[in-house]
């Protein structure tokens, strides 16, 4: 007998909560490190209730479902998930979306103040003997006169804004969805996505993966913004065009750059990336606290036994 609940994949020390529920429910459990198509079609085959990290989520995997099994995504993004396919096949798919947020808008700020101070060139200067400032750092921007350019101004993306907002920065934010009164509230002006681009002094990332928003980020955006200008991506690593940004850090038009998020993950070590200049790496860890990592796994075993008593679900996508 196949186990009605499934773990795909996943980055946790253990996935007891789920393993928790799922007993029970009186439902059979199963957890897998998936990374192909074939061995998640394996994997999740008949199952009711899947649980996904970065597995692909295709229409092949799918079609291995019943009709009426829930897949539920572990965070907020769902690209590698086929939403269309799941709408066909009438598999409902979840995600947990309010997770997190406090740290991803954290490690944003992080980055960006990091990079802001130039603390990695004075890092580099006393380590190897200098004690001139100017030497290390010829010029250097009070975050006060900065301009922080948001694409994106939901959840995270206004947490963000609200740190940023306490140094003193000037906001101004993209989104055709944005709520006018929290941007007022928050002293952010929205405006046009070129307009974002080129005033930007700090560009930070907060939209999804979508065919739209795929290298929304290119070539000619990163030349439009300001010299000396540091963008920060805490979103999905296809937004940006990462050969052009390693360009642009090579030619010091871009001053530095803040990534948790990558094209492809695992970071390649032949990506250009890796020998840029004034370039923060993280592994997709934005979002990771014992917090966060604790909520993330109770909301998605919750949102799991409520798939399996068949109650409405919190966060339905499809």
């Amino acid at each position: 007998m196949r186990p009605g609940v499934v773990v795909t994949d996943h980055a946790f020390a253990d996935v007891e909560t789920e393993r928790a529920m799922a007993m029970a429910e009186g439902a059979g459990f199963a957890s897998h490190q998936c990374r192909g198509e074939a061995e998640t079609m394996a994997a999740v085959a008949g199952a009711s209730v899947v649980f996904n990290n970065f597995a692909p989520m295709s229409r092949a995997v799918q079609k291995t479902l019943p009709r009426g099994a829930v897949v539920i995504r572990y965070g907020v993004g769902v690209d590698n998930v086929d939403l269309d396919a799941a709408r066909e096949l009438g598999i409902h798919v979840c995600n947990v979306p309010d997770y997190g947020v406090e740290e991803v808008a954290d490690h944003a700020a992080a980055m960006a103040l990091f990079l802001s101070r130039r603390l990695g060139r004075f890092d580099e200067g006393v380590r190897g003997g200098s004690w001139s400032i100017a030497a290390m750092v010829p010029a250097l921007r009070s975050l006060r006169d900065t301009t922080v350019g948001l694409v994106g101004f939901g959840r995270i993306a206004q947490a963000f804004a609200q740190r940023m907002a306490t140094f003193g920065c000037r906001l101004v934010a993209h989104d055709p969805f944005a709520s006018p009164d929290a941007a007022e509230r928050l002293g952010v002006q929205l405006t046009g996505l070129d307009e974002v681009v080129e005033r930007a002094e700090i560009l930070s990332l907060h939209v999804p993966l979508l065919t739209e928003t795929r290298h929304l980020i290119g070539r000619a955006e990163l030349a439009r913004l300001p010299q000396n200008a540091i963008v920060v991506n805490v979103s999905r690593g296809g937004l940006i065009d990462e050969v052009a940004l390693a360009e642009a850090l090579e030619t010091g038009h871009v001053m530095g750059a803040g990534l948790d998020v990558f094209e492809a993950e695992p970071l390649s070590n032949a990506s250009p990336l890796r020998k840029a200049p004034n370039v923060i790496l993280s592994p997709h860890a934005a979002f990771y606290s014992e917090a966060s990592v604790a909520a993330l796994q109770r909301l998605a075993a919750e949102e799991g036994a409520r798939a399996l008593r068949g109650e409405p679900l919190r966060s339905a996508l499809t």
